[in-house]
């Protein structure tokens, strides 16, 4: 259970954390009251704010106090240049403490072409920084209320991992058939690279590495078919992603190459009072060097999560969800991993586990609260996540919990 519950906030973030959030939520409000939208031009945005702690872990931050390092604030918009073309965005401030690094981002920028549809056929093109739309989940993970939890299955949608996998710099292509007798299918298909700053780099591969870490190139597929007049829809996708590090004149690593692969499948549930989701996966990451020159490790992940939702009310929901991950198929106990490091990684950084408890309510038709617990076992899904911090980290056995309010129009 959780021991502490103090509020530590750091003096130096204070001003910039409420005037970012504040600037943010004035201008939401500002756009919302002059009613900005009409057939062409439509802008939407969101802000959220809560409290969150992590005992046992560095989840959240170093000393585990009570945090308010859980905001999101966001504005998207659409322009419709004709019936062929638009355009559309997303700017986002997070901070999510030691989740991912605090601060601005562009989710997506891009221009959509609806180049063909017809009764059955659409297909659709997209070029900038285009959206992940291949998991259950990608496509909503970066809107509050949009997603299905505060936290959403970090086996699958790891916070570490965040602004690589949200979109990339590229081009992306859908394809849709719909009918009567075949239901509903979707083709994506998408190739691109994510600039990684140094704040990304960070959480991703830790504060000792000093050299620049690249994002080289990522391809990815996935299909979606919803049988006729049903409520379950089931998809597959896969990915092909490739990463570079180039050491510094001094630093504590070498030159190194990382291949991570990631297959997945899906499907949902989505009755009048109940919904099911679920996705299984099989992941390959692949690390050549960095340790020391000619290092060579393959290895094998596997996961999963079952998640389930009742709508008791229309305006209250209660969620549960069960998440599953070995970060080695042949060392589910981290056996293996503790034995490799002579004991400087404990085993429990082979595996993480998580089963969750979640309670959402709808004020409005705009306005919810989001409250979830969580008991975690393991710190494979700790970042970062190539140099594990076994000292923040030192209990296999942890807990989270976090409420957050949100606001959107």
């Amino acid at each position: 259970m959780l021991t502490s519950l103090k509020l530590v906030i750091r003096p130096e973030k204070l001003s910039n954390y409420y005037l970012s959030t504040l600037c943010s939520l004035c201008l939401a409000l500002n756009l919302n009251a002059a009613e900005v939208n009409n057939e062409k031009l439509q802008v939407h945005g969101f802000v959220a704010q809560g409290l969150i702690n992590a005992d046992n872990s560095n989840y959240i931050n170093n000393d585990e106090s009570l945090s308010l390092e859980l905001t999101e604030v966001g504005l998207n918009a659409s322009y419709q240049l004709n019936d062929d073309f638009r355009i559309a965005g997303q700017a986002v401030y997070l901070n999510g403490g030691n989740r991912y690094h605090a601060g601005l981002r562009l989710d997506y920028l891009l221009l959509e072409w609806n180049a063909f549809h017809n009764d059955v056929w659409q297909a659709s093109f997209y070029l900038g920084r285009v959206k992940n739309n291949h998991w259950l989940y990608s496509s909503t993970r970066d809107v509050p209320f949009a997603r299905p939890s505060i936290i959403i299955p970090q086996v699958v949608y790891f916070d570490g991992f965040r602004d690589v996998a949200v979109g990339g710099d590229g081009a992306a292509v859908k394809l849709s058939y719909s009918d009567d007798v075949f239901g509903e299918i979707d083709f994506n298909f998408s190739k691109g690279k994510s600039a990684i700053s140094d704040d990304q780099a960070d959480v991703v591969i830790g504060k000792f590495a000093l050299g620049q870490l690249d994002h080289d190139l990522d391809t990815q597929a996935s299909v979606y078919w919803r049988p006729p007049f049903s409520p379950w829809r089931f998809g597959i996708s896969a990915l092909d992603s490739t990463f570079s590090y180039e050491s510094s004149q001094v630093d504590n690593f070498f030159d190194s190459d990382f291949v991570f692969q990631f297959y997945t499948a899906n499907a949902v549930y989505e009755g009048e009072f109940w919904q099911f989701s679920a996705e299984i996966f099989q992941e390959r990451f692949v690390t050549d060097g960095f340790y020391f020159p000619g290092f060579q490790r393959d290895d094998i992940g596997q996961g999963y999560y079952l998640q389930a939702s009742y709508q008791v009310t229309k305006a209250f929901t209660v969620l549960t969800r069960h998440e599953a991950f070995y970060a080695n198929k042949d060392d589910k106990n981290g056996t293996k991993l503790a034995q490799s490091t002579g004991g400087l990684v404990p085993s429990y950084f082979g595996f993480h586990n998580d089963n969750m408890l979640g309670l959402s309510y709808n004020f409005s038709n705009n306005f919810r609260i989001n409250a979830e617990y969580h008991w975690m076992e393991g710190g494979a899904r700790l970042s970062p996540i190539v140099q594990p911090d076994p000292i923040a980290n030192d209990s296999k056995n942890w807990q989270v919990w976090a409420i957050q309010f949100m606001y959107w129009f």
